[in-house]
């Protein structure tokens, strides 16, 4: 598979007035702070907005972001399967807050850790569970070795199932968030 398109910071944000922007964290990451202007597509509901963003993509040129640039470059794949040209911010809104650019912040918005540091909260976590619990039953240090699979796994394949998982958690979840992405879905069709 070919790789996507991808823009430094610097060579997005000259051009970003040229973008619809497209941002496919978790809700509750992407209320956290988001490149101006960008539309929240969460990665998992990215199918169901393709029709929208086909007519979108029509008229202008798509940039995708995530928080370190993996799901926007997965999400480029699921839009180039679905003949939807689309460019990937590389190294997502950490580097464009890295190099010294605003993100918008919804007033009163609750702060999310990125999903990245959620799935190393999680790991580690679990990692140590099972290694006290295996000090009173032995299979408990099984949970362990799953998590250490898991991430290699996760590594080899560049996705991560545990994100998956908790992006569906309510705190990854913006308490609009089901109503934002249809209007989000009504302004790309309007």
């Amino acid at each position: 598979m070919i790789s996507p398109a991808s823009l430094s910071p610097a060579q997005a944000a000259a051009r970003l007035e040229e973008f619809t922007v497209i941002d496919v964290r978790a809700p509750g990451e992407y209320a956290s702070g988001h490149v101006p202007g960008a539309l929240n597509i969460p990665l998992d509901r990215l199918a169901e907005a393709l029709p929208a963003l086909k007519s979108v993509a029509a008229r202008g040129s798509l940039l995708v972001v995530c928080a370190s640039g993996v799901r926007s470059v997965r999400a480029c794949e699921i839009l180039a399967d679905a003949d939807i040209d689309a460019a990937a911010l590389t190294g997502g809104t950490s580097a464009w807050e890295g190099e010294g650019r605003a993100l918008d912040r919804p007033a009163g918005a609750r702060t999310t850790w990125p999903m990245e540091r959620q799935v190393r909260l999680a790991a580690g976590s679990l990692v140590v569970a099972g290694l006290l619990a295996g000090r009173r039953l032995p299979a408990a240090r099984w949970l362990s070795a799953g998590v250490g699979a898991g991430l290699v796994y996760s590594a080899a394949s560049n996705t991560c199932g545990m994100a998956a998982v908790l992006g569906k958690l309510p705190h990854n979840r913006a308490p609009q968030a089901e109503a934002g992405l249809i209007a989000t879905l009504d302004a790309l069709q309007g």
